[in-house]
């Protein structure tokens, strides 16, 4: 790829949400919010000054037999105060279950990138 061919829209996507902060959920359950720095060749997430909340499920008694676990639908990680600071963490692709947004920043307020032409599309230099 030279510096003159136009990237594909999806890098060009990818490159716009650089700074945002995400909220990442797992396989387990676990909720990751923190800013987005990059990705790796295979698609990892790298976040950074990253929280890492865990949701425990609902554990209420059932007719004296046993317990069942019921997950609270109206806990998120914003109401969850069990948070704790994990800083830098990179997230393998294959446990995401769902990305979200929290919050697009504004063109001046995103680190600034230079493309790094000598590996893959989807590596950051800053």
């Amino acid at each position: 790829m030279t510096s003159s061919s136009p990237q594909p829209s999806s890098i060009t996507k990818l490159r716009e949400l650089l700074s945002s902060t995400l909220r990442i959920t797992v396989n387990d359950g676990r909720i990751f919010l923190g800013c987005f720095i990059g990705t790796d060749q295979p698609m990892n997430i790298l976040l950074t000054d990253t929280e890492e909340f865990r949701i425990e499920p609902l554990v209420k008694e059932r007719d004296g037999l046993g317990l069942e676990e019921e997950e609270d639908p109206n806990i998120d990680a914003e109401t969850t105060t069990a948070g704790r600071f994990v800083g830098q963490v990179l997230i393998p692709w294959k446990i995401i279950r769902k990305i979200e947004v929290q919050e697009p920043m504004a063109p001046a307020q995103r680190i600034r990138t230079t493309p790094s032409f000598d590996h893959s599309p989807m590596e950051y230099v800053l």
